[in-house]
């Protein structure tokens, strides 16, 4: 399964091939973790301005992420379904198209870049040292998010077809890439001018490129079982809608938790900026917990969407069962370390004894939100894999707007160590919701599928 198998997807024994699938993203996706969490661990080491100036970034930092990942599930989930009709041809065409929707989304978020950061840091401070660094890292960040745009699409093109490893190692790439140059940069270290926040920025932006070079060397000189060909192509509206019918609430999806960042921001700075720095650095601690559940999606995805297009039920829902009980173990690992460690790991960004008093409390109680999550996270994956990408719209909305802003708006007037507790609200309510649209759909599609091995 390191090379590019589609056909053991619906043969191979379902354990082995999660794990041998699944691992690779997960490893991946644990050193993309590592590089977000040094990013903030450097950069707080300016002052605690310089950690909110990227805290207050962040939203759109996700937001450029959501757009790239989701065009990337919506390529993904298609190429895996084709693949598993049979028709190499099609999936051919939706990996070109993807390449072509990368560029196009670079162009928007380049021109946003030049227009919008510094009004929308003036809408959060007044203090000139934050804002001055915020807009420098955002506008950076933005303007050449290319290598993001383009790596990831070609990443989730391979991956549909069974190949993990490559894709791990475009992530690699980029990551080691930041992780070394982060302090070069933000510190001035050698013959390196000294940058600051600008800095960290510009090692994210040469990380994404060296990552996407490596991609699309490896994705047109090498054997795979879809090919990218430019010669003779037309783009067509009708595959950039079935692309989308899937991405778009992937996007969406994975949109609203940069809106949820941005009022969330808002409802804090109320209180303090320790408050919205500790809500940043919240965000880059859960990714090591949250980042190899979405690895293991990523392994599993193909593997049902491959098996819905084959229409074998059994094997579809038996990938479902083993991505619900990883992702399970990997949820409790993580709430016991947040309950019992919370100090040690806020002890990591340079925390001032304020940010301490209020990162403390709110580490223990976002963190029992992990659990109810599993489902929640696993189920959207599968929605998405079988082309039901509006539940897993729906299913977001719940979690990260409908219910955890109203609650924590609700719960500021009691206190901030009660705003808190809107994370393990939402999530206990995504919960419920998930399992009905699972039971919606036992008894809808999937009775149409074949029951057998």
């Amino acid at each position: 399964m390191n090379k590019a198998s589609p056909d053991k997807m619906g043969t191979a024994p379902m354990f082995k091939l999660i794990m041998s699938m699944a691992l690779p993203a997960m490893f991946s996706m644990v050193i993309q973790a590592l590089y977000n969490i040094v990013d903030s661990i450097f950069v707080s080491q300016i002052n605690e301005h310089a950690l909110t100036a990227v805290s207050l970034a962040f939203p759109i930092q996700m937001l450029i992420i959501s757009v790239a990942v989701g065009t990337g599930v919506g390529i993904n989930s298609l190429v895996s379904r084709k693949l598993g009709e049979g028709d190499i041809k099609q999936a051919n065409s939706v990996a070109t198209h993807g390449f072509f929707l990368g560029i196009l989304s670079w162009l928007v978020f380049a021109v946003a870049g030049l227009l919008i950061t510094k009004p929308f840091f003036a809408f959060y401070t007044d203090n000139p040292e934050i804002y001055n660094m915020g807009v420098s890292y955002l506008s950076c960040v933005m303007i050449f998010s290319f290598g993001c745009f383009v790596e990831i699409n070609l990443e989730k093109t391979l991956q549909a077809t069974g190949n993990m490893i490559q894709p791990m190692i475009f992530m690699l790439i980029g990551a080691l890439t930041n992780i070394i140059l982060d302090p070069l940069f933000i510190f001035g270290i050698g013959f390196f001018p000294k940058l600051g926040v600008l800095g960290a920025a510009i090692a994210t932006v040469i990380g994404q490129i060296l990552s996407m070079i490596y991609a699309i060397f490896i994705v047109f000189c090498k054997k795979h079982a879809i090919k990218i060909r430019f010669k003779g192509f037309k783009l067509s509206l009708s595959m950039v809608k079935r692309i989308y019918a899937v991405g778009v609430p992937s996007i969406v999806m994975q949109s609203i938790g940069s809106v949820l960042l941005l009022f969330m921001n808002q409802i804090l700075v109320g209180f303090s900026t320790a408050a919205v720095s500790v809500l940043g650095v919240y965000y880059k601690l859960q990714s090591f917990v949250f980042m190899p559940v979405f690895g293991l999606n990523q392994g599993t995805m193909p593997i049902m969407g491959y098996n819905y297009g084959a229409r074998n039920k059994k094997r579809l829902l038996l990938a479902l069962k083993y991505a619900c009980l990883i992702a399970l173990v990997i949820m409790s690992f993580g709430t016991a370390v947040f309950c019992l460690f919370p100090e040690l790991l806020l002890s990591m960004f340079s925390p001032t004894q304020e940010m301490i008093e209020i990162g403390v409390p709110a580490l223990r109680t976002i963190s029992l939100c992990f659990i109810p999550a599993t489902i929640g996270v696993v189920f959207t994956t599968l929605f998405q894999a079988v082309g039901k990408g509006v539940r897993s719209l729906l299913l977001s909305v719940l979690r990260q707007l409908v219910v955890i802003l109203p609650v924590a708006y609700g719960f500021s007037f009691i206190g901030l160590w009660a705003v808190w507790y809107a994370f393990p609200i939402a999530e206990g309510v995504a919960l419920l919701t998930a399992l009905l649209m699972y039971k919606n759909l036992l008894h809808g599609d999937f009775k149409k599928l074949d029951n057998r091995e």
